[in-house]
């Protein structure tokens, strides 16, 4: 595989707030500093993209894998949540990102599937991986019946 490059650019607005474009997306993103550093209320922080950069890559990861087994995913939604630490003399950190997917397959052995897939996200997850904190997935699979027809 060769090398590939993600680019972006952003741009001061006013006060904590700036724009980040790419050229993938035609959108602007707007973003602040979070509510509690000063930041604007209603807005993407860098804090939260974080966490949904390793909760989007996990899921991406995932359905990946999902693709290749062939298996029939019924539903899936996560919630994640990024905790910070003061380290001192070095300011904050992130100590640990938490991701909790809700996957639901047809059938115990989807389950077990689902889980070894769910197993491989967690290594494989490129977000994860570059990240100095650790990311904890504590995953749930449900088996649920499948739709009737007609």
């Amino acid at each position: 595989m060769s090398d590939n490059a993600y680019k972006v650019s952003v741009t001061w607005m006013q006060n904590r707030e700036g724009t980040a474009q790419t050229p993938d997306v035609r959108e602007r993103l707007f973003f602040s500093a979070p509510p509690e550093f000063g930041g604007t209320p209603g807005l993407w922080s860098p804090e939260s993209l974080l966490v949904l950069s390793a909760a989007s890559c996990f899921l991406s990861t995932f359905l990946f894998f999902v693709e290749r087994e062939k298996l029939t995913l019924i539903g899936y939604h996560s919630d994640a949540e990024g905790r910070l630490e003061r380290v001192p003399g070095a300011g904050f950190r992130f100590a640990e990102i938490v991701l909790r997917p809700l996957v639901a397959v047809e059938g115990d052995e989807a389950v077990a599937i689902a889980r070894r897939l769910l197993e491989k996200a967690e290594r494989a997850c490129i977000v994860a991986n570059s990240l100095n904190v650790p990311v904890r997935v504590e995953a749930q699979v449900e088996a649920l019946a499948p739709a009737l027809n007609g």
